[in-house]
């Protein structure tokens, strides 16, 4: 195994010409610099430089291998160097709008850990599931499911494979047992989720390439994301809601997912801005931290 220490020991001592000089510019003791050009050499299983009492210069060997050294340090200091910039360009202040389940429940906690990597952002965040009017509203980026209407955003895809799932919590299937089916589901309390004056109350599954969809009903209705899968996980009903909302429930057995042969709908969650000058690094750096953590959850999914 490589050492980058070995490695500057030795281009030092290329330049330099002497092990003691090489040891006394980068700070270590001549017996250091010695060891590490020995584990070089052994590593590399030939001799790098003809030694005398007077002078060190390199072998042939030596100095082709010196040309391909400097330039992996050279690349190791540019990324070194990069993400430094890139650490002091995530300035400013964020204005984020997200989902409010999926904002409280599961995005808070990884932006508070993409602001502790990033300690000079700030973020002021809105949690609703309205949909954010982003010309209007003074927010930098939006986090929705399902593409804009608006063909003019820009929009960045997060979670492309994310589906909708049902659930259901043990004590509510205790008392009911799971549908058998999908149109079982006519015969089970379902918790509804309003968007504006829209009740979704058709849900829409496919198996292969059988279809179905089923007019549901059930004795709770909200426009809050959030309370929907608190009804689930208070035993209320069955829920069809994104996994990326319901996955830590399932794996923490909070929630089972009920006909799990059948497909839920897409739900696509995507980073929203109203225009590519919005696309700072912070913004990019942003989307790419959060995509990872998706795809982590929905890759979960499909593993199931």
């Amino acid at each position: 195994m490589l050492r980058l220490e070995d490695l500057n020991v030795f281009v030092q001592a290329a330049d330099s010409g002497s092990l003691s000089a090489a040891a006394r510019d980068l700070g270590v003791a001549p017996a250091v610099a010695s060891t590490a050009i020995k584990r070089l050499e052994l590593t590399l299983d030939t001799p790098l430089f003809i030694r005398s009492t007077r002078s060190l210069r390199l072998t042939r060997e030596g100095e082709r291998y010196l040309q391909h050294v400097r330039e992996v340090l050279r690349l190791l200091a540019d990324g070194q160097a990069e993400i430094s910039r890139d650490k002091a360009a995530l300035g400013g202040t964020l204005h984020i709008a997200a989902p409010s389940d999926f904002g409280r429940n599961v995005l808070l906690e990884w932006l508070d850990e993409f602001q502790l990597a990033h300690p000079k952002l700030a973020m002021r965040l809105r949690f609703s599931d309205r949909v954010t009017d982003m010309y209007r509203q003074p927010v930098d980026l939006a986090i929705r499911y399902g593409l804009p209407e608006d063909s003019n955003l820009i929009a960045l895809p997060l979670a492309a494979a994310n589906r909708r799932v049902l659930c259901a919590s043990p004590a509510y299937l205790a008392r009911h047992g799971p549908p058998a089916s999908v149109d079982a589901l006519r015969q089970h309390n379902c918790l509804l989720f309003m968007l504006g004056d829209q009740v979704h109350n058709r849900w829409r599954f496919h198996r292969g390439r059988d279809t179905a969809e089923v007019a549901v009903k059930g004795d709770r209705v909200s426009d809050d994301a959030e309370v929907v899968r608190r009804w689930a996980l208070s035993g209320q009903g069955i829920a069809y809601k994104s996994w990326l909302d319901m996955a830590r429930d399932v794996k923490a057995g909070r929630l089972v997912v009920l006909l799990p042969d059948w497909q839920g709908e897409a739900a696509p969650l995507n980073l929203l801005c109203p225009h590519r000058t919005l696309l700072s690094a912070a913004v990019t750096r942003l989307r790419d931290d959060l995509q990872a953590r998706c795809n982590v959850l929905v890759d979960e999914f499909n593993r199931r």
